[in-house]
Formats: C-alpha cells, sequence, structure tokens
C-alpha cells in the first residue's frame, strides 16, 4: 500500500512540474523582449555599409550611399502573430517596419510597413511595400501627435486578419485584412531606408511580444 502511494506521489509530482514548466514558458512567451542583442546586428540581415548598432541605437543612413532602390535591415526567422514597440527618429525622406513580409534578392523586402515621413503626412499609415500601396491613410488628427526630428513611440499589434498601429499612444490605423490571398499571415520584419535623397533613421528599444495564433 505504502509503495502504490509512493508511486502515484511521484507521477503526480512530475505532472505538477510539468505543468509548472509549461505555464512558466507561457509567461515567458507572453512578455516583451528585445530584438538586438545590445551589442551588434546578429540575427538581422542588411546592407553593412547602410546599417550599424552602437549604444542601444539602430541606425540606418544613405548619406554616404546613393541608393537605386529601397534597402531594409530584415530578421532572418519570420513571425505570425505579435505586437512590436520601438521608438523611432527620422531624418529626411521616409522609413517605415515591415511586418509580416518577405525578403528578396539584394535587401529588397515586399509586404506590410507601417510607414513613416518627415513630413508626418503618411507616419501611422499602413502601407504594403511592392503591392497594393497604401491599405490604410493615417487617421485625422495623427499628425499632430508625431514630434519631428524627436523620438516618437510606434507600437503595432498584429493578430490575425488585425492590423493596428498607434504613434505616442494615438491610434493612427486599426485595419482589418479582407483579402485571403494578398493578406500575409506570416513574414519577416525589417526596417526601410528609401532610395532618393540622404537620409537617416535611428530606432532603439525594439521589442517584440509574441502573441498565440489567432483561433
Amino acid at each position: 500500500m505504502r509503495l502504490r502511494w509512493t508511486v502515484r506521489f511521484a507521477a503526480l509530482c512530475s505532472v505538477m512540474l510539468l505543468v509548472s514548466s509549461s505555464l512558466l514558458r507561457a509567461a515567458d512567451d507572453g512578455e516583451f523582449k528585445p530584438m538586438f542583442n545590445g551589442k551588434d546586428l546578429s540575427g538581422w540581415t542588411g546592407d553593412k555599409d547602410l546599417w550599424s548598432f552602437a549604444d542601444g541605437v539602430v541606425t540606418g543612413s544613405t548619406e554616404s550611399k546613393k541608393l537605386t532602390h529601397n534597402s531594409f535591415l530584415a530578421t532572418e526567422k519570420p513571425y505570425k502573430n505579435f505586437i512590436i514597440k520601438a521608438q523611432f527618429k527620422l531624418r529626411n525622406h521616409n522609413s517605415g517596419i515591415q511586418i509580416r513580409s518577405k525578403q528578396f534578392p539584394d535587401y529588397v523586402v515586399k509586404g506590410y510597413q507601417s510607414d513613416m515621413d518627415e513630413a508626418n503626412t503618411y507616419t501611422g499609415a499602413l502601407y504594403e511595400e511592392g503591392g497594393r500601396g497604401i491599405l490604410a491613410k493615417p487617421a485625422a488628427g495623427s499628425k499632430d501627435k508625431v514630434k519631428k526630428g524627436e523620438w516618437n513611440d510606434y507600437l503595432i499589434t498584429v493578430d490575425g486578419p488585425h492590423i493596428k498601429q498607434e504613434v505616442n499612444g494615438f491610434t493612427t490605423v486599426d485595419y482589418t485584412e479582407k483579402d485571403e490571398v494578398k493578406g500575409a499571415k506570416e513574414g519577416i520584419i525589417a526596417l526601410q531606408l528609401h532610395a532618393g535623397a540622404p537620409m537617416k533613421v535611428e530606432y532603439k528599444d525594439v521589442m517584440i511580444k509574441v502573441l498565440p495564433d489567432s483561433k
């Protein structure tokens, strides 16, 4: 009898340990994690003449290299459902954060883009790079929320067909994808440098929280 109880107790302990481990992993997955290692651009691919990392800041610049097409710094792994938060500062021209996108040769990326521009006409818009163009313009009042030449907060929630974008706490886009064919469900994340006039963009505190698959 005592032996049987001991075996049952041991089995119960094993189950509890497994449950605890699963809960810990779930809790860990539900936290924001840095997308950069704090030292360099490991885990990302891009033109080394254009991108650098120093003092916690990712910098992209075309001041010393003219672009013939938009160029991107992209993650090596894809993501499906997630929340990204980051701070950005833009000098001249246009940039953006690609989501659920696809990598092409010569650092070209196509797909959804959380847009930004120095004039703040498109900052907060949802754009499809190399595809359908503007999918959702920024909500009225968005331009007034952007601090020109200063650090701004971008919060991007991607969950199933739903994409929500916030700049400095203001919702600029609340979009639901209705095209089952063209609407990407998974892909890389990337940062953009735009062809044209020399420009510089900086990102810091780039964090991601992976969300469970949508039902």
